[in-house]
């Protein structure tokens, strides 16, 4: 097996361009406070994606809302965090880390108090757009403090860090929520944010040092470009979120957003490409390690927030769990990444990153393919295992992708780069997400048309069926026309456990293709120090 240091290699060389921001030895105790400060303000703006998605229905009891209107408290977070996460590089630059982290901690915390103190789904939905547009902000910028902080090859020590915490914290999202809305009420889903939160606010604001604000980037703000990466991005959230459950284009509002979506995305790519200061910096994408990076993270996005939805809608429609059983059964995946996470920091380090990279797609893919066998009585010990790989498989995969997109930027691309690789990540899970709800839906209807097809009174199976349930109905015209509705129920369990045999099979597919990808793929030569990476 060949090393890191192989010159074909994924790896990211030894001596990274932004070695000369500090010498490895000089790291001072300030700054690895700072950085594990930001950390947890990033593990709580990330958990808060996911921790009210175990505990949807009782929101929706407590605020009297609509089935129509409660996917809101998540779509609202989603729309607002997918457009603060690529401003948020322009604006560590222009405010520098300081004051935009601590700011942000201290926003999120405030909107996470209003969102537990709501008593309107109308109030929900405003504050949880203000806690996700808030909260993308810190994401990217802790990705980019870390390869500043950490010079040389203490990148490739932290890496397994964020990726860590990007990755477990929507895992373990509705485990946290399934537990703290059992044991106190859905409200202490936002309330929990307000101690760490006020920590978080004040000791960045204290330690962070490594960066000085440019304050005349205010002055040549894009606005142009801000307000065609809000309809840009926005609109297409919006669409991804919605399009499944309206059936996409016999929408009218899809329609419209989609346009609205498909002219800013015009306007935003013209800005982007021709502004003197841009909004977002693409030119990035140039860069031949960040664009591979950017494009595995967007897989990612799609393993992990997929797998993170699909795990709970089968316990909650099929197997009727609770969200506190729905909690317990997701927190194998995060125990998963959480004990493997060392050993693939090391194996990282050690081997060249491709198969590490390979491999986690391979466990990716394994976990799904034994999901395929998927049935209406499978538990927590048939879901055992698959979690396990996938929890494996995720922390195999982000560390080398982490490194390969971030490790060999010059520290003035960093911020800006950032924004756009966590913004793949998360438009990853977007799209995923909603073709997972479009086959489901597609492939449900067509198994219970065969279904119904095959289920007919000249199936012998089928009539004595129909007989027993008749009789355990108490017989009669009451009891056949009982036991005819719960063959129906029976039937449509069937075809959407069978859907979603059917959405593994095309993520097996989908991960075994990228672990492919892994074996063609070679390194560009090492950037020396002080390089800009183009």
């Amino acid at each position: 097996m060949a090393t890191a240091t192989t010159p074909d290699t994924l790896s990211v060389p030894a001596r990274s361009p932004t070695r000369g921001a500090e010498s490895v030895d000089g790291l001072s105790p300030r700054k690895l406070a700072a950085f594990i400060v930001m950390c947890f303000g990033m593990f709580m703006a990330i958990l808060d994606i996911q921790i009210v998605s175990a505990s949807l229905n009782e929101i929706q009891a407590g605020l009297s809302a609509s089935a129509d209107e409660i996917p809101w408290v998540q779509t609202s977070y989603l729309i607002a965090e997918v457009i603060a996460i690529p401003l948020s590089g322009y604006l560590s630059r222009a405010l520098g880390t300081r004051m935009l982290f601590s700011a942000a901690a201290a926003g999120f915390t405030f909107a996470s108090v209003m969102c537990g103190l709501s008593s309107s789904i109308n109030s929900m939905i405003l504050w949880r757009a203000v806690q996700g547009f808030i909260g993308g902000g810190m994401v990217p910028t802790v990705f980019a403090a870390a390869y500043i902080i950490f010079p040389g090859p203490r990148q490739k020590l932290v890496a397994p860090v964020v990726g860590l915490i990007a990755t477990l914290a929507p895992t373990i999202g509705p485990t946290v929520g399934g537990y703290v809305t059992e044991a106190l009420s859905w409200h202490w889903l936002f309330f929990i944010n307000l101690v760490p939160g006020i920590v978080v606010s004040i000791a960045t604001w204290l330690l962070i040092d490594f960066d000085k604000p440019d304050y005349s980037l205010l002055d040549r703000f894009d606005w142009t470009g801000l307000i065609s990466m809000a309809g840009f991005l926005g609109a297409l959230e919006y669409c991804l979120e919605e399009g499944p459950r309206k059936d996409w284009f016999d929408d009218n509002a899809i329609i419209v957003l989609a346009i609205v979506s498909g002219i800013s995305a015009v306007v935003f790519f013209a800005r982007a490409l021709t502004a003197v200061n841009p909004i977002v910096d693409l030119w990035a994408f140039s860069n031949r390690n960040f664009a591979l990076g950017s494009l595995f993270s967007f897989v990612l996005g799609i393993g992990l927030y997929g797998l993170t939805y699909l795990y709970p809608v089968y316990l909650a429609q099929v197997r009727g769990y609770n969200s506190l059983m729905i909690g317990d059964t997701m927190f194998i995946s995060g125990m998963a990444m959480f004990m493997s996470a060392p050993i693939v920091g090391q194996l990282a380090q050690r081997f060249d990153p491709r198969f590490v990279l390979i491999g986690g797609f391979l466990f990716f893919a394994l976990g799904t393919w034994q999901m395929t066998h998927i049935t209406r009585d499978w538990d927590f010990y048939e879901l055992l295992w698959p979690q396990i790989f996938r929890g494996v498989g995720l922390m195999a995969a982000i560390v080398p992708v982490t490194n390969t997109a971030l490790g060999t930027l010059a520290p003035d691309r960093m911020k800006n780069a950032s924004g756009l690789f966590n913004l793949t990540r998360n438009l990853g899970g977007a799209i995923g997400l909603a073709t997972i709800n479009t086959v489901l839906n597609n492939r449900t209807d067509l198994h219970i048309e065969r279904l119904h097809e095959s289920v007919n009174y000249a199936s012998v199976a089928a009539t004595e069926r129909l007989a027993q349930l008749t009789q355990k109905f108490g017989g009669g015209v009451d009891g056949q026309l009982k036991a005819l509705k719960q063959m129906s129920q029976m039937a449509h369990q069937q075809a959407v456990v069978m859907s979603f045999a059917d959405v593994f099979w095309v993520l097996t597919v989908l991960f075994v293709a990228l672990a492919a990808m892994g074996i063609v793929m070679k390194k560009p030569a090492p950037v020396a120090a002080g390089a800009g990476g183009h």
